[in-house]
């Protein structure tokens, strides 16, 4: 049943509930108000038929012909038996008449609040809405985020630097008819430090720092999401200059194209619609700067994107070897590192890892030092530190693990290592184990390519072989029948990234150089099974390939497992001296 049904459905029940009583109490007779004088003339007459003694201040009775009194009651001792003398009717007032009404008040309160409960929730905008949304909405406290607290990402520091001199001086640009940009876009993946850049901006102006995320503003209620947007703007204007930080806006600020992939909810339009009217609202010089984060800039709504709303975009992408160098200096800055930590070797590890990858890493290093207890940081710290970052924990019961387990496991690690060091010498394998972790590993290979600002479609091809590798060495060694679901995650990964070369990157042959999301996003689908099926034919074509690869180098493949099975880990040293005997 249709929302707006079921609720005047609601209202019409709780009308039909409240009326009837309603009826009835208005119907009843009012009493007659007699002082008590009158009430003893009444008596000595005769006209009174009946009274009714109750333990409050007040008398009520019946008079002769119907009409009903209410007097004082002279609360004396003998009262009752002087009525009776005089063949007057008296009785009791029971409790359970008073408890009675007592009931059908709280049962009629009840209903009215259910009823206006059932109201307020349907109708938000009923109870005045703006007052509410607005307790949620709060300046933070004094923000000591700025500049010195950012490494790396210098590019983007750069390009918001004017702001801030905008922000504080907003005449010096007037002179010259510059107004200021009123929305600066951050994107990139998650954990680069789009939301400290925000606050670093905030913090070098010196002004409030208003913080919410795209999902404080998208209710199922239509209408919140909106005041909400007017309810934040009209603080900034009390506030004056300032930074509105909103996160994650792709919540509420998708394309609306009412394409296949729904995007007509009334409610997020709604919201959508207050944001770009608010923003189109500013006075220039107001000193307002809106910042929004999100990791998919392709999905925002083009109304967002134009200039006049968010005029510029920022890409945060993951840092470089240098910047990461910087990262981890500026995350060991106070901890007690050891002399023997090389940070810039370590730079060199940690390819493709976010900024807060790397605080989570030196945080980890230092929680490993602190369980030691020898007083700094050591080089052990940091590369346990390393790989529990990457794999987890090593289990330390083992006891449930087979011979048979132990085996499979190192074959697959070795095919992985083993395909790595023939179609991508250039890539290091820092590790290999077979020690099972606590995020699920029986094992793994660790794979660090080179520093490089693109991937080339060679590097994504060896990236798939290296990834089916794992499966292939299981299959050959062991059977068809036999192999397990320790492939699992590399499927997976090999699934992306060649889905990734097909719908976005134009690299497979056969497809040309269409986006297929771009067709997806316009509602045309029929080429989905087509590739699907395209897709499934890459995938196996590779699959052969690293077939015959493994097949070729079965010697190197049996030496690295039965190595593995001995030692359970391999340096990459290790691996390397292990290939070459083997071609000598």
């Amino acid at each position: 049943m249709d929302r707006k049904y079921k609720v005047i459905i609601s209202i019409v029940a709780v009308i039909l509930i409240i009326l009837p009583i309603m009826v009835w109490n208005l119907r009843k007779p009012v009493p007659e108000e007699l002082t008590y004088n009158q009430f003893l003339e009444e008596t000595q007459k005769g006209r009174v038929e009946r009274v009714f003694l109750g333990q409050g201040d007040t008398i009520q009775g019946d008079l002769k012909g119907g009409t009903k009194f209410i007097t004082d009651n002279p609360r004396k001792e003998g009262f009752k038996e002087e009525l009776l003398k005089m063949d007057i009717a008296v009785e009791e007032k029971k409790s359970s008449e008073i408890l009675s009404q007592v009931i059908s008040l709280i049962v009629l309160a009840g209903i009215l609040t259910v009823a206006l409960t059932i109201i307020s929730k349907r109708f938000p905008q009923a109870q005045g809405k703006a007052s509410r949304v607005g307790t949620s909405i709060k300046e933070e406290e004094a923000i000591k985020v700025n500049f010195s607290n950012i490494a790396g990402n210098q590019e983007a520091v750069n390009s918001v630097e004017e702001i801030i001199d905008f922000i504080n001086n907003p005449e010096k640009y007037s002179e010259y008819g510059a107004r200021m940009p009123r929305g600066i876009i951050l994107y990139g993946p998650p954990g680069t430090g789009k939301t400290l850049l925000a606050k670093a901006i905030a913090g070098e102006a010196g002004v409030p720092f208003f913080a919410l995320t795209g999902s404080d503003f998208v209710q199922m209620y239509v209408g919140v999401g909106a005041a909400r947007i007017r309810e934040l703007f009209k603080k900034a204007r009390q506030a004056g200059k300032c930074v509105i930080f909103i996160d994650e806006i792709d919540a509420l600020g998708k394309k609306r194209n009412g394409g296949s992939d729904g995007g007509g909810s009334d409610e997020r339009d709604q919201t959508l619609n207050a944001l770009l009217s608010e923003m189109s609202g500013f006075n220039e010089n107001e000193g307002i700067v809106v910042v929004a984060a999100t990791n998919r800039l392709d999905t925002l709504d083009d109304a967002l994107l134009r200039p006049g709303r968010f005029d510029r975009h920022i890409e945060i992408g993951l840092p470089d070897v240098s910047a990461r160098q910087m990262i981890l200096k500026l995350h060991s800055r106070n901890k007690p590192i050891g002399s023997d930590v090389d940070l810039k070797s370590l730079s060199h590890d940690t390819v493709y890892f976010s900024g807060a990858q790397l605080e989570n890493l030196m945080n980890e290093a230092a929680i490993q030092a602190a369980k030691r207890g020898n007083g700094t940081i050591k080089q052990a710290d940091i590369e346990k530190a390393f790989y529990t970052v990457i794999a987890g924990y090593e289990k330390k019961d083992r006891s449930s693990l087979s011979d048979m387990d132990r085996k499979i496991t190192a074959y697959h690690e070795s095919g992985h290592a083993l395909v790595t060091k023939l179609v991508a010498p250039e890539n290091r394998v820092s590790k290999v184990t077979i020690i099972p972790s606590t995020k699920g590993a029986g094992g793994f290979s660790m794979n660090i390519p080179p520093d490089s600002m693109y991937l080339k479609k060679r590097d994504m091809e060896n990236n798939i072989r290296i990834l089916l590798a794992g499966r292939c060495a299981e299959e050959i060694v062991f059977g068809k029948d036999n192999i397990t679901t320790g492939a699992s995650n590399d499927l997976e990964k090999a699934t992306g990234v060649l889905m990734d070369m097909v719908r976005r990157f134009g690299m497979t042959d056969g497809w040309g150089l269409l986006n297929y999301d771009v067709l997806y996003r316009n509602g045309i689908e029929q080429m989905q099974e087509r590739l699907l099926d395209g897709a499934k034919k890459c995938l196996d074509e590779f699959y052969g390939q690293v077939r015959c690869l493994l097949m070729e180098n079965r010697h190197l493949l049996d030496l690295i497992a039965n190595t593995l099975l001995q030692k359970e880990t391999l340096d990459e040293e290790t691996l390397d001296n292990l290939v070459l005997k083997a071609d000598n």
